[in-house]
Formats: structure tokens, sequence, C-alpha cells
């Protein structure tokens, strides 16, 4: 059996896919949670084999999550389910060490395949996530100073004068993953305070005044 704990913070979709999911003869769902936070919890207390991750979720989101699942918990495989394939979405979550990525299109067939592939100890993703990685890979640059998109983002916010916690609201991100694209953009620009980070910002044309 392929013991399972489903995390989406939207109750009607995470019951659902709790129901899908008890439909297969070698799944068993062993736990819910609502937030990363909840995930982490849970396996504390229970023997699972696969998360399936939303990425978008209040207190503490999919990607801080499945970071600290690969950090504490190496034997557990994260799946991200998730509405967002962006190339950014899609970049943090696998360098946050999930093994495989779906969009929330995905039918029961493909939802299955992907928990026993990653069980199996392999990696999996549908047809559009393949694709986006594909061009990721082949796309000639990045930012300035090589930030993300993500990390030219935040700074962009920073310029504007938002804090932590409201980037956090207007990303729809933890503020501790802030926290972590501010440490990382500020390492690759050479800066070391808000202010010169706004000024790189704006000397760089990431916003305008």
């Amino acid at each position: 059996m392929i013991r399972v704990v489903v995390v989406d913070d939207q109750l009607v979709m995470r019951e659902g896919l709790v129901a899908l999911l008890d439909l297969v003869a070698d799944v068993e769902v062993v736990g819910d949670a609502g937030t990363g936070a909840d995930a982490l919890a849970l396996l504390e207390s229970r023997a699972v084999d696969v998360v399936l991750m939303d990425l978008r979720m209040p207190v503490m989101d999919g990607v801080e999550a499945t970071r600290r699942i690969a950090a504490s918990f190496p034997g557990v495989a994260v799946v991200v389910l998730t509405t967002y394939a962006d190339d950014e979405s899609i970049t943090t979550a696998l360098h946050a060490g999930a093994r495989g990525y779906l969009t929330k299109d995905a039918g029961r067939a493909e939802i299955t395949a992907a928990l026993r592939a990653v069980a199996a100890g392999q990696s999996t993703f549908d047809a559009a996530v393949s694709q986006r990685i594909v061009a990721a890979l082949a796309a000639p640059g990045r930012p300035a100073a090589g930030l993300t998109a993500r990390e030219a983002e935040v700074l962009a916010l920073i310029a504007k004068g938002l804090g932590n916690a409201e980037i956090a609201g207007t990303l729809f991100i933890g503020e501790t993953t802030v926290k972590t694209h501010i440490n990382n953009l500020f390492a690759k620009i050479g800066v070391r305070t808000r202010p010169e980070a706004i000024r790189y910002a704006y000397r760089h044309g990431i916003v305008t005044p």
C-alpha cells in the first residue's frame, strides 16, 4: 500500500481528493491537512510514503513545506498538485525537493500513476509541466544579476515599500518564503539593506519612478 497524505487548503478539493484516492486499491490515505504546517505535524506521527501537496496555502505554503519535508523526512516523496503551472512555481517546487508536479486538471489515473512512480523512486510530471521545464532549460537568460522571476518580483515589491507580511499576502506565499527570497536576492545583487536594494531596483529598471 502507498500511504498518502493530502494537503490542500480548500476543503472541497481536499475531501474530493481523499474520496478519489479511497477508490484506488493500492493507495491508503492516512491523513489530510489544510496547511503545510499541519502536514508536517502529521508526518511526525504517521508512516507516510507520499504527500500530495498544494502550493498556495496560508500559514505555510507548499514550497516551504516541501523544503522541510525533504530535509526532515527524506523517505517521503512530495507530488505537487496545483492550479499553477508557471515557470516560477515549477522551478521553486522542484528546487524545494518535489519529485512530481501535476496540475489540478489531472484525472484519477494520472494522479494514481504519479503516486506510484514517486513511491518507486522515480520523478513524474504531467505533459504541460514537462514542456515548460524543457522550455525553461532552453531559455536564453534570467533577470538582472541572475535573479529568478520571483526574486525580481519580490525586489519590485520591496521597492514599492511593502513589508514582508504585505509581500507574502500579495504573492500568496509564506513570510518564511519571502525571507528566503530576500536573502537570496540580496546576496545576488550585493546589497545588505532595503534602501540599497531599492536603489538597485530603480537603477536596473526593475521598477520605474
